[in-house]
């Protein structure tokens, strides 16, 4: 685990744009997103529509990867 976010590309609405996240977090958005049989990219772009403009794409998927997980072990 080096915890060093590793920059990636994704494309939200037809553009591109770079995430840096943690090796972690991108497995664990990678797992989350086939889990809900849908492709990375529109995860990111259900997350990118539903966060405060306030709060960094990067910083929103790594709540909602948190949560994610919150929520499936308190079940």
């Amino acid at each position: 685990m080096s915890g060093r976010p590793v920059k990636r590309s994704l494309t939200l609405k037809g553009h591109r744009t770079s995430v840096s996240l943690e090796d972690e977090f991108w497995q664990s958005f990678r797992d989350i997103a086939k889990s809900k049989d849908i492709a990375i990219n529109a995860l990111a772009a259900e997350i990118d529509v539903n966060r405060d403009p306030e709060i960094g794409l990067a910083s929103a998927i790594r709540v909602f990867v948190l949560n994610w997980y919150r929520d499936r072990s308190s079940s």
